[in-house]
């Protein structure tokens, strides 16, 4: 029996466990990324162990979510981040070098290696063969300290690619698609791998922006093979040399198989609130349009922007919208610069961005009241666009781009041939915004730079004998990090006090939330299906730990929150029942008496105003090891000094 391609790679780096679907694996990881808003917490905690240097192949910080300087914190940040690269030994990307997961694609990125990252977005290096994975901060200090990361064994989904796509239909209408057959939580413990005729049709820049929104899926992460496209890209980098081929064996297996046929594909939209809420663009009709972004880590490349600059040439943006282009790096900033491209985008009446995150990640450019926006980027969750009441859609860069034109919903079919956009046979390689490392005998020179904002993080206690309190929260399915602990140019600055960012806790769903929680001295938080999706951010466990929360009860968890809540001591539990869920109210006493058998034996009893509720723990024995010693950080301290 052959190995798919993800059992490959996973074979090739297994540590510890057995690739047997739902057990848990231990993974050496090659490579790691951390960008400036989880970054602070990451280098905090890989301080904390006293690991002198990272002990990966490559790890690169990189500044590009809290490029906003709005006083001195996200300044002192980067501050903070660039002298622990220097010291560690990792690269720095400097601020205006671009987004995390667009540079590590074009200048890192190699087939067959593994990367974890501190974004949930890091399985875009799956465009490139790469098996990467979103994780939180601390599993990603673990990594750089040399520690495995544990993942329990996902089930492999083949993804077959028929076709080719027809014109002004792109990679992005691909994973729409399939976010509208599989939804937000269709892929929680899966791997999606794509295979097919169709994929010799996608470079590894399209590949990058369906891999990318695999997390949208909940998917542990995406992957394409390497193949005679993923040499050319690399070749045009210049990284030929980092070139593997790779695919899965003709008598490979997998756990499910769906086909997606490339020629029937047509322009699609994820309307409000959520990336599988995937309606067509002509059934949607022509909804009046406010506001128009194109930029994000999901569609920033060049051939992304090339084609946008081809919609507007010799065109004017239409005066009821707003129109905003952010360039994925400096190298496709550049590339346009020299092609002309950037000029056609400028003339049109768009204003052009820094190379970053930026409004993606709720840093400007909001939507004014009610107004509708659409956007290029792979989340439209309810607020996250900086305006509460704001619809935000979903599409690719060839929508938006003629929709900013018309001012309304638009399918860009009506744009007739489509011109063909080749990839360039060589990019511009200027890699002057990378700063290595100092050398390990001039480390000790270096000085750590912390600014006023950074506070100590707080850290979890051996876990209790039983748990007495109060249903501080009750919440519904599908809530998101950003419901948790809310992005935007208000509250990223904070990052690095969770103190003063555990004011926002909840704040979307409760704004007294926070303020009830230190009253109450914490509690339980209950909730329903897929809590957690979206973002890999600590903060979400971090926050709720500060302000004494000791357990999350829920019908089901999203595979990378479970593992944060885990990593910081707190107890992730779910419904035996699920219909016991209505059983509970914000304001019930809860209690669980026996907690240490219970993480033994995977069984738990609530008791909720006297009434017995069944529960269970899905935990590896490395997990309730966690538990037991107060989250991952004081777990992995006793290894050490064992």
């Amino acid at each position: 029996m052959g190995l798919n391609l993800a059992q490959k790679i996973i074979s090739a780096h297994l540590v510890e466990g057995e690739m047997k679907k739902g057990s848990e694996i231990a993974l050496r990881i090659d490579q790691t990324l951390t960008q400036d808003a989880t970054g602070t917490m990451a280098y905090l905690e890989f301080e904390s162990m006293g690991v002198p240097r990272v002990r990966t192949e490559l790890s690169v910080a990189y500044i590009d979510h809290n490029t906003l300087q709005n006083g001195f914190m996200n300044a002192d940040d980067h501050n903070y981040i660039r002298t622990c690269a220097k010291k560690y030994g990792l690269v720095f990307s400097r601020p205006g070098n671009g987004i995390c997961h667009q540079v590590h694609l074009e200048r890192f990125g190699a087939p067959g290696k593994t990367l974890i990252g501190s974004d949930s977005h890091t399985p875009t290096g799956g465009g490139i063969g790469m098996l990467a994975f979103g994780a939180g901060g601390l599993d990603v200090a673990v990594a750089m300290g040399g520690g495995a990361y544990h993942i329990t064994m996902p089930s492999v989904v083949r993804v077959e690619l028929t076709g080719k796509l027809p014109d002004w239909v792109s990679a992005k209408d691909v994973i729409l698609e399939i976010l509208r057959r599989l939804s937000v939580k269709g892929g929680v413990g899966k791997i999606i791998e794509y295979s097919g005729e169709g994929v010799k049709t996608l470079s590894v820049p399209e590949r990058g922006t369906i891999t990318n929104m695999g997390a949208e899926l909940g998917a542990s992460t995406s992957i394409f093979p390497s193949d005679e496209n993923t040499r050319a890209f690399l070749k045009a980098q210049g990284r030929e040399e980092c070139f593997v081929p790779l695919c899965a064996d003709e008598d490979a297996v997998y756990d499910e198989e769906i086909t997606v046929e490339l020629d029937k594909l047509v322009p699609l939209a994820a309307c409000p609130h959520s990336p599988d809420n995937v309606k067509t663009v002509e059934e949607l009709g022509g909804i009046k349009v406010d506001q128009v972004c194109i930029g994000s880590c999901t569609n920033s490349s060049f051939a992304d922007l090339l084609k946008v600059a081809h919609i507007l040439k010799g065109k004017t943006v239409c005066e009821t919208v707003g129109l905003s282009i952010a360039p994925g790096s400096k190298q496709v900033f550049g590339m346009l610069a020299g092609c002309g491209a950037l000029a056609d985008l400028i003339q049109s009446g768009a204003r052009i961005l820094e190379s970053a995150c930026g409004p993606c990640i709720g840093m400007g450019q909001s939507p004014g009241s009610g107004g509708v926006s659409l956007r290029t980027f792979n989340r439209n969750f309810l607020g996250r666009s900086g305006t509460a009441d704001a619809s935000v859609y979903l599409v690719s860069p060839e929508t938006a781009a003629v929709s900013a034109l018309t001012g309304v919903l638009t399918d860009p079919r009506r744009l007739g041939e489509m011109p063909a956009f080749g990839m360039p046979g060589a990019f511009v390689i200027n890699d002057n915004m990378l700063v290595p490392p100092a050398p390990p005998e001039k480390a000790g020179e270096v000085e750590i730079l912390r600014g006023p904002n950074i506070k100590p993080f707080p850290q979890g206690s051996p876990i209790a004998e039983s748990i007495e309190c109060e249903c501080i929260l009750k919440v519904g399915d599908n809530i998101t990090t950003d419901h948790i602990m809310p992005a935007g140019a208000k509250i990223l600055p904070y990052r690095s006090n969770i103190p003063y960012l555990s004011r926002f806790c909840f704040a979307v769903c409760d704004e007294s939330f926070a303020e009830r929680a230190k009253e109450k001295n914490g509690g339980i938080i209950v909730g329903g299906e897929n809590y957690g999706q979206g973002s890999s951010r600590e903060h979400a466990a971090l926050v709720p730990l500060y302000l004494g929360v000791k357990a999350v009860i829920a019908k089901s968890f999203a595979r990378i929150h479970k593992a944060n809540l885990i990593n910081a001591g707190i107890l992730p539990l779910v419904f035996r029942n699920k219909e016991d869920y209505e059983k509970i109210k914000q304001g019930s006493r809860l209690s669980i008496p026996d907690v240490k058998t219970g993480l033994a034996n995977g069984e738990f009893t609530l008791v909720c105003d006297g009434e017995n509720i069944p529960l269970a723990s899905e935990l590896s024995a490395r997990e309730k090891d966690i538990l037991s010693a107060g989250g991952l950080l004081q777990y992995t301290k006793t290894r050490v000094q064992k």
